[in-house]
């Protein structure tokens, strides 16, 4: 006995497929429904080709109206072009299929002299104006593409400025709070020790010291109002007597040796946050008496300007040059010819007043020129006297 007959003797039988079994059930495939599916996005291009297709078939069956079919044919391309802007390639395809299909027809009725050789020549007339308008249509197309890629690439620089912006503010305001405390920790120290020194020149650096961290407490609080204003919680509205506002800023700065001055007084109401009002009008007056001399005029006055209340802040020193107007409000500028650190202070004082303004929904403006004095003027909304 062969060994192969002997392996196939001692393998078990084959299992006999079950009926309905693999073997038995019909090759699946595509259903009818999954067909419609996947057609639907081009049910517009077919159901023009069927269109294309009845036209072309009478053209063929009516020569004598197939005028009305061959022009159909080429209104509906251009129409269904309108819909989908097919890419190049495919256009070109059918624009070349419909030349050929509406031409070939043509084209036999002229050999059998059902219509004449010129009716022929109405074909590349026709698909060269089609062409010429998915050429136009096309570069439209890439021109508007260009535009939309422009403003995408415009709205990521935006978007990254604001963040920067973002981050530039919350440094500031993170800034101020950690050199607050040990700002403060060190004013206090420094003071205590020019109280307690008794040596004249230990008293006098006590006394350099315990000024520049004033000063720099006052940089840090500047930073911080500049940092937030426009923020939610910037202003805490409530009504406002103009009128007693310039009042008490009098009472505030007349010990300092200049002539002040009482203007007009107009009893004006403006919706605004008191203390923030306070703080630019300060900072005003403390621009004056950075720029002018014992026994110069500084005059405050507030006066109604259509629904406004102005209040302006005059004085008659040095002025300020033509050419520093346009940037007086920026951060950290100081107008010419006091652009020294003690008498220009930090450059932060016009640029407050101009934030505390726009929170309000108003505005600050200047009218000066060199050697003539500067009048400072808060533009306010105001509500009535």
């Amino acid at each position: 006995m062969r060994t192969q007959d002997l392996v196939r003797r001692q393998q078990p039988p084959a299992p006999v497929p079950e009926a309905g079994g693999p073997r038995d059930r019909p090759a699946t495939g595509p259903t009818p429904r999954g067909v419609l599916r996947r057609l639907r996005p081009f049910r517009l291009d077919i159901a023009w080709a069927a269109f294309a297709g009845l036209n072309l078939a009478a053209m063929r069956l009516f020569p004598a109206w197939q005028t009305v079919p061959f022009l159909a044919i080429w209104v509906s391309l251009t129409v269904i072009y309108g819909f989908r802007l097919w890419r190049l390639q495919p256009t070109i395809l059918t624009l070349a299929a419909v030349t050929l299909a509406t031409g070939g027809i043509i084209g036999v009725q002229v050999i059998k002299g059902e219509q004449d050789a010129d009716y022929l020549a109405e074909v590349p007339l026709i698909a060269l104006m089609f062409l010429v308008m998915v050429l136009h249509g096309r570069r439209r197309l890439a021109a508007t593409q260009e535009r939309l890629t422009a403003m995408e690439q415009v709205q990521r620089v935006s978007q990254e400025n604001l963040r920067l912006l973002e981050q530039q503010r919350q440094f500031l305001v993170d800034a101020s709070h950690e050199l607050g405390t040990p700002i403060t920790v060190a004013l206090g120290h420094a003071e205590l020790i020019e109280q307690a020194a008794t040596d004249q020149g230990m008293a006098a650096d006590a006394r350099v010291v315990t000024g520049e961290l004033a000063r720099l407490r006052r940089l840090t609080n500047r930073l911080l109002l500049l940092a937030s204003a426009g923020t939610p919680g910037f202003l805490q509205v409530a009504p406002v007597a103009t009128d007693s506002l310039i009042l008490d800023a009098l009472e505030r700065w007349g010990h300092v040796p200049r002539h002040w001055r009482l203007g007009e007084a107009a009893e004006a109401t403006v919706p605004g946050d008191a203390d923030r009002l306070v703080v630019a009008l300060d900072a005003l007056l403390e621009n004056a008496v950075a720029h002018t001399e014992p026994g110069d005029r500084i005059e405050v006055s507030v006066r109604l300007e259509e629904a406004n209340a102005v209040i302006a802040v005059a004085d008659s020193g040095c002025g300020i040059p033509s050419a520093d107007l346009d940037h007086i409000f920026g951060r950290f500028t100081r107008a010419e010819p006091y652009r020294s650190r003690k008498a220009g202070g930090f450059g932060l004082g016009l640029p407050i007043v101009q934030a505390i303004a726009e929170a309000h929904h108003g505005s600050v403006r200047v009218h000066s020129a060199s050697g003539q004095g500067a009048t400072f003027e808060m533009v306010i909304p105001a509500t009535g006297g």
